[in-house]
């Protein structure tokens, strides 16, 4: 069996017992209060931690079906009498071929959004998560992403859906006679917020104290967030964890006119003269015609972000070089192994010889010796290594360092980083993904790595340390707190705060190689070129 094999077989086991757990687990307290939101009166129920309530499938928008398919979210309707709240709404269509993510069914009317409080009158911290999945999968039901234990720390947290793929990003010449096309799965996320901003202290959190955080395609969302206009206000703080600007290997942020391309070639293979046809169409159906999978890159493959000009006014990364982004604070950083899962979005490397090759092509012959420097690959096993390494840094780690050092000259003193490298039986490996257990404290199974090992006590301290790091930065800006390693602020040194087998600042290990691929963006966009490099 190919590793892949493996990894998809152990993902597929680890996520059955996750289902198995997750329905075995029985609240624990009774009389939750009932709150009153914009819509009408909701009834939670008590979530897995004593003295928590979570409130799920709260609608933030209206169904997305019929004449609303692929358009900007509109205003959900109110409802009568007291509306249950007491489980996930539908999650979105899902493009992942073969997704066995657990979770509630898929359908079109998904934009639902969850609510874990201890309860309101106060003005507690809120933070809104955004989940990652590459823009193609993914919902915020996943058992992972659970929001009691942070709320147990004194967080009020959201979680919430918001299209994917074709449903969510598909842009047309014929849709922009309607409103700003292409970019919808943003659209939604700036409509939860705005709803959190209206609603949240019904829920005792602080609509003036809300920290947006996010993995993966999530912290890419908030970075793209943050360069847009139309956040501004919606948040006052960021939390990102292995993402910044949807960049990489195949440049910058995919055009508004590649988009448009992206989006005609569909409706002509769907037989459909117009968008009207399109929408006549099942879901389901439109949804399928347009699948995706780890072997290919979500930005320039199928429908994902782009430069819109509405949401996304620039590249992202040219909007932080010219310091337009948001000046909030913000903690951000990236695992040891991000290359884990992305072997197959770097560099060809079936030989030490192809691997040379592709790099020379990529970076040009002049650069070619700085960077087997920094990436070895005398031989097969050698190149190969380097490609993980390279994979990591081009998909994820260098765009999020880069995001550190644009936000710190934004706001200095007020930028956080962090590099996650711990690993134990539990995680035996620091890949893309890993650190979100630990962030939420629920410990689920690792199954980007394929591990079912049970969590023991240094994944629990280390969780335990996490999740107040993460929820003090919420509370006030800075993530330091009584009884925690000192985190100094990002600063001229790099220094990151390592989670690994101690917490604490230490030298950036990746820095180097992180440079050398910044040296090629001009203005913050890496070059347009690297699209058609193989």
């Amino acid at each position: 069996m190919t590793r892949r094999g493996v990894i998809i077989g152990l993902a597929a086991l680890a996520m059955g017992l996750l289902a198995v757990a997750t329905r075995a687990a029985a609240p624990i307290e009774a009389s939750p209060a009932i709150v009153h939101v914009a819509g009408g009166d909701l009834r939670g129920a008590p979530a897995v931690v004593p003295g928590i309530v979570a409130y799920k499938g709260i609608p933030y928008a209206a169904p997305p079906t019929g004449e609303r398919r692929w358009r900007a979210p509109q205003t959900a309707a109110a409802w009568t009498g007291v509306r249950d709240a007491t489980r996930f709404g539908d999650r979105c269509l899902s493009a992942l071929r073969n997704d066995r993510e657990p979770g509630p069914p898929r359908s079109e009317d998904c934009l639902t959004l969850n609510v874990w409080t201890s309860g309101s009158g106060a003005k507690r911290p809120v933070m809104a998560w955004l989940h990652g999945g590459g823009f193609q999968f993914g919902a915020g039901s996943n058992p992972q992403i659970d929001g009691a234990r942070l709320a147990a720390k004194g967080a009020v947290v959201v979680t919430f859906n918001y299209r994917l793929g074709v449903m969510g990003f598909l842009a047309h010449p014929d849709l922009d006679r309607e409103g700003p096309s292409g970019d919808y799965g943003l659209q939604d996320q700036l409509a939860a917020l705005r709803w959190v901003k209206a609603n949240i202290a019904a829920f005792g959190g602080d609509p003036a104290n809300v920290t947006l955080f996010g993995e993966s395609a999530g912290a890419h969302a908030l970075g793209i967030l943050m360069a847009s206009p139309l956040a501004h206000g919606l948040f006052a703080k960021a939390i990102g964890e292995s993402g910044a600007f949807w960049d990489g290997k195949n440049g910058p942020l995919e055009s508004f006119a590649e988009a448009h391309a992206r989006g005609v070639a569909f409706a002509k293979r769907m037989h459909a003269a117009s968008i009207a046809d399109l929408r006549a169409l099942p879901a389901e159906a439109v949804n399928a015609a347009a699948p995706w999978d780890f072997t290919m890159d979500p930005m320039v493959t199928v429908f994902s972000p782009n430069v819109d000009g509405y949401v996304v006014p620039a590249v992202p990364a040219a909007r932080y070089v010219a310091a337009r982004q948001m000046a909030v604070p913000l903690l951000a950083g990236w695992n040891a192994a991000e290359g884990y899962p992305f072997d197959r979005l770097g560099l060809p490397h079936a030989t030490a010889a192809e691997f040379r090759a592709a790099a020379s092509a990529m970076f040009g012959t002049d650069r070619i010796a700085e960077f087997q420097t920094l990436y070895p690959a005398a031989t097969d096993a050698e190149a190969n290594a380097s490609a993980a390494r390279f994979a990591g840094d081009i998909v994820i780690a260098e765009q999020t360092w880069q995001w550190l050092e644009l936000q710190q000259r934004r706001v200095p003193g007020h930028v956080w980083g962090y590099r996650f490298t711990h690993t134990s039986p539990y995680t035996p490996v620091a890949a893309h993904i890993t650190e979100v257990p630990f962030v939420f404290g629920t410990l689920t199974p690792q199954f980007i790595v394929g591990s079912t090992a049970p969590p023991g006590d240094a994944d629990r301290a280390l969780s335990n340390t996490m999740m107040s790091y993460w929820v003090n930065f919420a509370t006030r800006g800075d993530p330091n707190g009584p009884g925690l390693p000192p985190w100094p602020a990002y600063g001229s040194d790099g220094a990151l705060q390592e989670f690994g087998a101690t917490v604490a600042p230490t030298a950036d290990a990746d820095a180097d190689r992180l440079r050398f691929i910044a040296s090629f963006r001009r203005d913050g966009v890496l070059p347009a070129r690297w699209r058609a490099v193989p």
